[in-house]
């Protein structure tokens, strides 16, 4: 019995002390680890950091913390850790291959949330399609298309092209062309459509609208009209001057031709 209690106090001077430290750095870690992950959540949000990628970023960073708490309590007690890492470097590397397409997206997410070239509420086109965007997740941008379908973007996509914001300005310029014929009057049918520009209320004076000949085509003389609006009456001042614009161009006896083919039949004289 002696011998038994001299082998237990034998093992309790060689192993006890460094099972106790390996028991003191696992709650000290994990407790240090839980504010550090907290900290970073608060320090996020407060940099108005998307709440979700804040929520993300504390819990990562606590597995992370909680992994390193782990493989240095191990170690104290003597079990070599090497090939443990090794092995989880080795799982690290498989699973990012797998998910690389999903890593992009998050990635991807991260920059937008962080730079911001649009926000919620926003009109954007972006990965060739456009619509409102309803949410910025982690993965994904949800849009709200103008026939109101809802269109999901992986955000690699978005990132990866061209983002344009409409939302983001305080004017739109609005592009119309009249085509009229080589037989009307230039400056009648300049004044008609400047008579059309100024009387909607919702274009805006400054910048002035642009009324001029851009280009003498094949079958007319085309004219562009350029008045500036607020990002919201876009289209409805779009689909107002486009309409109006033709009923007044007739009104003064301005013709807008349509392409035509006038075909000239010979005969041959017998020989």
């Amino acid at each position: 019995m002696e011998k038994i209690i001299d082998k237990l106090y034998e093992y309790f001077l060689t192993y006890g002390i460094n099972i106790i430290a390996a028991i003191l750095i696992f709650v000290v870690g994990k407790w240090i680890a839980r504010i550090l992950s907290g900290l970073i959540e608060k320090v996020l949000i407060k940099a108005n950091v998307d709440k979700s990628l804040a929520a993300f970023s504390k819990h990562m960073t606590y597995v992370g913390l909680l992994v390193f708490v782990i493989i240095a309590a191990l170690n104290k007690i003597g079990i070599q850790t090497t090939s443990f890492i090794a092995i989880l470097g080795a799982a690290g590397l498989a699973v990012g291959l797998a998910l690389q397409g999903s890593l992009a997206n998050f990635a991807a997410g991260v920059m937008l949330i962080i730079f911001k070239p649009f926000k919620t509420g926003d009109f954007i086109t972006a990965a060739g399609t456009m619509g409102s965007v309803v949410e910025i997740q982690l993965f994904n941008t949800v849009l709200n298309h103008p026939d109101n379908r809802r269109i999901v973007i992986p955000n690699a996509q978005i990132t990866g092209g061209i983002i344009s914001n409409f939302s983001d300005i305080e004017k739109r310029r609005v592009d119309l062309i009249f085509g009229i014929s080589y037989e009307d009057d230039i400056k009648t049918a300049k004044d008609a459509l400047l008579r059309v520009v100024e009387n909607d209320q919702r274009i805006l004076k400054d910048p002035k609208p642009v009324i001029a000949v851009s280009e003498l085509g094949n079958s007319s003389v085309n004219l562009v009209c350029r008045p500036w609006v607020k990002p919201g009456d876009y289209w409805d001042v779009y689909f107002d001057i486009l309409e109006k614009g033709k009923i007044e161009l007739e009104k003064n006896g301005i013709t807008i031709p349509f392409p035509q083919t006038d075909v000239h039949l010979y005969q041959e004289k017998a020989k």
